[in-house]
């Protein structure tokens, strides 16, 4: 008969597999849309762990965006030029330009009508580039604040100037940094999509907030800046008018929200000195990110009221910026629900301690 050491030896893996800890699973809910999404901390991911494809910058052939092909794009919208230089021609720090394949077309009526019991209309807005810089290997982080703070200033002005169409009802500003991101040109660029009618995701948010404001007489986004500002677990970075946060029921890891610290319904109506601050924070959150996560492919989304809208008390606006870590699968797509590795507890405790040094090192 094997002794007890024996008959314990032969238990050991069994053991040892039986005391592994299991950490449940959280949902979350988004408290302005009411959705869910599912915190995996039992597989939760360090930012090594993620298997993504880096953005690299390798340099073109041929661009249609640098210097000197101003005759490969359509004709310039707007253009800050530190010279006299005339239109379409070189010389200049960031252009605008109607896309050259547009989603949505600017000439003619949108025409609702039934199609049996389904809706149409004709696919009328606009389609616009931000060509960001005349230098194909710089990226947002790598330019001096004073130049992200000229693509901002374009996002205004360009808003400002198409909001005057009764015809569009918002206008969706993004930008796709790397090709795992959507971007088909490595040329760094931003786009603008006017559209006649209010995007689904962009309604859900504004109803949420407004239920919200019905109930509190608050903006359920200065009540999430001023408790994040109170917990100070999942602040990312901060300054004098904008606060960095990991939202609490993030969809994807590693999901950052940019917010001014006070009320602000429109992007296109803040006062003139916030956009300085704002490209200072846009830079340093897409440093950290470079630094933490190794240069990941992202996109960023520009979340405003709708442009009839001037001023409300209930929205709050505030930029989006998701990096691609992680594919949208079946689970997903079926339920709606977003599965995530990271809290954004963590996520946002590797961004903030990303060193100054390092920062520096980066974007020397």
């Amino acid at each position: 008969m094997p002794s007890p050491c024996a008959r314990l030896a032969a238990f050991a893996p069994l053991a040892s597999f039986a005391v592994k800890i299991y950490v449940v699973p959280e949902l979350r809910k988004d408290p302005i849309t009411g959705r869910w999404v599912i915190i995996s901390t039992d597989r939760s991911k360090r930012p090594s762990d993620f298997s993504r494809e880096r953005a690299n910058i390798k340099g073109a052939s041929f661009c249609p965006f640098c210097p000197g092909n101003e005759n490969k794009t359509p004709p310039e919208i707007l253009a800050y030029r530190p010279g006299e230089n005339g239109r379409d021609t070189s010389g200049w720090n960031l252009r605008v330009v109607p896309n050259k394949f547009p989603a949505l077309g600017i000439e003619g009526d949108i025409d609702r009508q039934a199609d049996g019991m389904f809706d149409k209309m004709n696919g009328i807005g606009a389609h616009e580039v931000v060509i960001e810089t005349p230098n194909h290997m710089e990226t947002l982080a790598t330019m001096p604040v004073k130049r992200v703070e000229d693509v901002l200033w374009a996002f205004r002005d360009r808003i400002l100037d198409l909001k005057q169409d009764r015809r569009f009802k918002y206008i969706m500003v993004f930008k796709n940094h790397g090709e795992a991101a959507g971007a088909s040109l490595e040329h760094p660029h931003s786009q603008l999509i006017a559209l006649p009618i209010l995007p689904k995701q962009v309604t859900e948010e504004l109803e949420g907030a407004k239920r919200y404001f019905a109930n509190k007489e608050r903006c359920i986004y200065c009540d999430i800046i001023r408790q994040e500002l109170e917990v100070r677990v999942r602040i990312c970075a901060e300054n004098q008018d904008f606060i960095t946060i990991s939202p609490y029921a993030p969809r994807f890891p590693f999901e950052t929200w940019i917010l001014p610290k006070r009320h602000e319904s429109a992007f296109e109506n803040s006062p003139s000195h916030l956009y300085e601050n704002l490209a200072r924070m846009l830079r340093t959150i897409l440093i950290k990110s470079i630094h933490v996560l190794d240069d990941p492919a992202y996109n960023f989304v520009l979340h405003t009221s709708p442009i009839q809208e001037n001023t409300n008390d209930y929205y709050h606006w505030h930029l989006e910026i998701i990096p691609k870590l992680t594919k949208t699968a079946g689970f997903e797509w079926g339920t709606g629900f977003y599965i995530n590795p990271t809290p954004p507890e963590e996520a946002a405790k590797f961004l903030r301690e990303a060193s100054v040094e390092e920062l520096q090192a980066v974007s020397a």
